[in-house]
């Protein structure tokens, strides 16, 4: 090894070497460096590009803030603008050199199909300008047009010979272009030409649905439709067919004849085959069946939210980068027109014959401009025809006002998503806010976890989340409904007020055209909540004085009043408190005058049970399970009365009892209230009676077990405390709501409630709607709903003690002991005042005298007790002793007078 290092030659040159090389070659570097001026100007050009660069990112970096909205009005422009330039190239031979290139791109790509470029353009930019916020169908609409470009290029390339670029440009250009060539030439030789072409058309077919969005077989429907009205059999007439509610139809007024909605050909043939099968086994024909029932649809829903105007997050990706870099993933809702021409189904209870609802369109034409913009007219004998029955017209839904514009995004939004992100951040937490929803009262912010983190390490941190945004209503939810994602809601510090005018005017309450409809409000994510009360079918409103009770109330009924006819919907209005709904008295959807007596309302709510009675009595006799049901079959002429009857039978309206204050009445009256109450929400159901129960003391002796099990609708607006949310909704949330309107509504079939800011009326608007009503129709009230008391003349030694003294009497007479020690103990009173009752009990010959020790006789017996209460009270004509059970012999048998 020492030789091998010793043989090899060194490779280093001695310093000398070295410094000459050096110096030769900066002599050289410096023959070859450009001048000083030269050096200069090149110095200035690269500061001059970097700060123009500089300039570029800083507005490329602002321009981040401009919405989607404008961004995606700007492709539109853009595709707008290609078809422009496509056109004048391809129709009008634009001569440039522009031109040029526009021929050789278009044409060289789509081939003859360049000709038609330009249309296809301008119809996606006029889509993209239409409906930015439809983003799944825009692309899906894009994606099939394009499917079907190539398609049709395929084939016009096969039919043109199947030219090759070898033949020149112009034969590709006057075929299928290079899309065609693309796609035709290998599947041609692959499966031969006429195989080739038939892939294509079904190929191009597909690209067809795709475009509508519709399946096959609802496009051979639809194709069987247009044929079968081509060959005008709608002319033939369907005696089976019925005004059902799903079969109703928008109509301008002035249109000559409404025609009736057929039967799908399909069903009709069904229902023959099943006519026929019955005539071959010798079953007579079905005369009283209907076609559908109530109970046929499957899983129907009371709540109905619809978010149409507000662009949601669909792309996480796209949430994540909106909350990181500032930008606002939301959009400013496009004004929606306020009712949809297009004929739309409903579930309400439908006109007969040729008298359907007419919904006017503003600014139709032929329209009266003296009639109100949207009219509502249901004929007579409609639902519960009333004796000055005339053609009602609903108010205009002008005279709601409308709210502020729902705003995306605030200041305050980005600064609580800071203070988010710093608590995640200290605590050491895996977890990244994704987004956010703004309501009108809240906002719920999106929290996704990382891998391998638990829920409870968000839910621990409430306080600490309370503390950072600086807000004590702090609500989280984990997870989200739906979502992968917890939610965090926080109270808005520049809270909407929510119009019940803009809720009745969206589009979800334009689709819904069933008369016990109400607009509830706005939810979290902005959307307007519409609510069914004949789906509920029974609501328990709760919430603490000032939470906002009175004001839904109030929406409820204005909702009513606006939407429905007193042949629809009637009323019982129960106000113990005298002032909250007295603003109502006249209206002619009463059918009984405001009740604010509390023992008045105990036998209004027994004479609802007798109605419920015999609604159950007619479905019975008729043999129906609904109240829809018979309506319809009455409207059809399908029930008649029963041979030998002079009845004429009637369809039944809905009826809503509202009780404003139940708290009052189970003070007065618990034990009748309580019964009545049960009854109705047990049975009421399927007869049409729906019961809305609104207190402001929301504890377990006032809504008892049993109402509560029999109101699976609830509506808390915000308690005082965390007992009184877990009797309202069985879970607790009340009682960190943050009041006036805020509430979260649990819906019959929902599991968790949703948060919704309740719709605010003005007593201004409430007033106008209530004049409309009275100038409409004048109300028909019922005479059996509450029976007058006699006036009662009580003995002056009785005085203020009437009451105690009814309950002594119930007490002595039942028991048949007369202890003044047993009154003491059950009425919980002092000796003095039970020695009196005693006193007066004995003066009207209830008991004996005393004996001492002992108990005193009782002289009444238990069967009296009725006409005993009737003497105490003052009753006229009654006398105690006298007792109802009295018998008489009749035949020889003793029976009841």
């Amino acid at each position: 090894m020492a030789q091998t290092r010793q043989s090899r030659p060194s490779t280093k040159a001695p310093p000398s070497a070295r410094r000459g090389s050096s110096s030769s070659s900066r002599a050289s570097q410096a023959k070859r460096r450009p001048p000083a001026l030269l050096r200069g100007v090149a110095a200035v050009g690269r500061g001059t590009a970097n700060a123009v660069g500089s300039g570029v990112r800083g507005i490329g970096h602002g321009a981040r803030d401009v919405p989607p909205a404008v961004r995606r009005d700007g492709m539109a422009i853009t595709l707008l603008i290609m078809a422009i330039l496509i056109a004048a190239r391809e129709w009008f031979q634009l001569p440039s050199w522009a031109g040029t290139a526009i021929h050789f791109v278009g044409a060289g790509l789509f081939g003859i199909l360049a000709y038609g470029l330009p249309i296809v353009l301008l119809v996606i930019a006029v889509r993209l300008m239409r409906a930015p916020q439809e983003e799944n169908t825009n692309h899906r609409i894009t994606l099939g047009a394009l499917m079907l470009a190539i398609t049709v290029d395929g084939i016009i390339h096969i039919g043109h010979g199947r030219p090759s670029p070898s033949d020149g440009l112009e034969g590709i250009q006057d075929a299928g272009g290079i899309l065609g060539f693309g796609i035709g030439t290998p599947l041609a030789a692959l499966v031969t030409a006429p195989l080739a072409i038939v892939v294509l058309v079904l190929l191009a077919l597909l690209s067809i649905l795709i475009i509508a969005g519709i399946s096959m077989r609802e496009a051979a429907a639809w194709i069987a439709e247009v044929s079968h009205k081509v060959r005008h059999d709608d002319a033939r007439e369907d005696d089976d067919a019925l005004d059902l509610p799903e079969h109703r139809t928008l109509e301008r007024p002035g249109d000559p004849k409404v025609k009736e909605p057929k039967e799908p050909k399909h069903k009709r043939r069904g229902r023959a085959k099943r006519l026929i099968e019955r005539a071959l086994h010798g079953d007579p024909p079905p005369e009283d069946a209907l076609d559908s029932y109530e109970a046929d649809e499957a899983f129907a829903q009371a709540a109905t939210v619809d978010h149409s105007e507000f662009d949601a997050i669909i792309d996480p990706e796209a949430s994540r980068r909106a909350v990181t870099e500032q930008i606002s993933p939301y959009e400013v809702a496009e004004d929606v027109p306020p009712w949809d021409p297009a004929p739309a189904p409903a579930a309400a209870p439908a006109p007969d014959d040729a008298a359907t609802q007419l919904i006017e369109v503003p600014g139709a034409e032929g329209e009266d401009p003296h009639l109100p913009p949207a009219t509502h007219i249901v004929p007579a004998g409609e639902q519960g025809e009333l004796e000055n029955s005339n053609p009602y017209v609903l108010p205009a839904l002008d005279i709601l006002a409308k709210g502020a514009p729902h705003k995306e995004r605030s200041a305050a939004n980005d600064r609580v998503v800071a203070s988010l992100r710093d608590v995640l951040e200290q605590f050491g937490v895996d977890a990244e806010v994704t987004g956010f929803t703004r309501g009108p009262t809240v906002t719920r912010y999106e929290v996704e976890l990382g891998a391998g983190v638990k829920v409870e390490k968000i839910t621990q941190l409430s306080k600490n989340i309370a503390y950072a945004v600086a807000s004590a209503d702090v609500r989280i939810l984990s997870p989200i409904p739906g979502k992968s994602a917890i939610g965090i809601e926080i109270p808005n510090v520049d809270r909407e007020t929510v119009a019940l005018g803009d809720v009745l005017r969206s589009p979800v309450a334009a689709r819904n055209d069933h008369p016990m409809a109400i607009g509830i409000g706005k939810d979290v994510e902005g959307g307007y909540v519409m609510a069914n009360l004949a789906k509920m079918p029974h609501l328990l409103v709760a919430g603490a004085t000032g939470a906002g009770k009175s004001s839904f109330v109030n929406s409820m009924i204005t909702s009513i009043l606006m939407r429905a006819t007193p042949n629809e919907v009637r009323m019982v209005l129960v106000d113990p408190k005298r002032v909250e709904l007295t603003i109502y008295e006249g209206i002619p959807h009463l059918i009984t005058p405001i009740i604010t007596d509390p023992k008045k309302a105990a036998q209004a709510l027994e004479w609802v049970v007798k109605e419920m009675d015999m609604r159950y009595d007619d479905l019975a006799l008729f043999g129906f399970k609904h109240i829809d049901d018979f309506n319809k079959a009455v409207r059809a002429g399908k029930v008649k009365p029963l041979p030998g009857s002079e009845r004429k039978i009637k369809t039944y309206p809905y009826l809503l009892v509202i009780v404003d204050e139940l708290a009052d009445l189970m003070m007065v009256a618990p034990r009748d209230v309580d019964e009545s109450i049960q009854r109705i929400t047990q049975l009421a159901r399927a007869a049409g009676i729906h019961l809305v129960l609104a207190t402001q003391r929301p504890s377990v002796d006032i809504i008892t077990g049993t109402i509560k099990a029999n109101v699976p609708s609830r509506l808390a607006f915000a308690t005082s405390s965390l007992a009184d949310s877990r009797v309202v909704l069985d879970m607790p949330g009340a009682e960190k709501l943050i009041g006036q309107g805020d509430a979260l509504f649990l819906p019959m079939g929902e599991s968790k409630p949703m948060r919704a800011q309740g719709s605010w009326v003005s007593e201004s608007e409430i007033h106008a709607a209530v004049e409309h009503a009275k100038r409409q129709a004048d109300p028909d009230y019922r005479d059996d709903v509450v029976v007058a008391q006699q006036s009662a003349v009580i003995d002056a030694d009785i005085g203020d003690d009437l009451e105690d003294l009814l309950a002594a009497a119930e007490l002595v007479i039942t028991t048949q002991l007369g202890s003044t020690s047993m009154l003491q103990r059950k009425l919980k009173m002092g000796f003095a005042k039970a020695g009196r009752l005693m006193d007066l009990l004995e003066t009207r010959e209830i008991v004996g005298p005393s004996q001492g020790s002992k108990a005193r006789d009782v002289l009444v017996t238990p069967d009296e007790l009725a006409s005993t209460l009737a003497v105490l009270r003052g009753d006229s004509g009654a006398t105690v002793g006298t007792t109802t059970a009295h018998r008489e012999p009749e035949d020889g048998e003793w029976v009841e007078s």
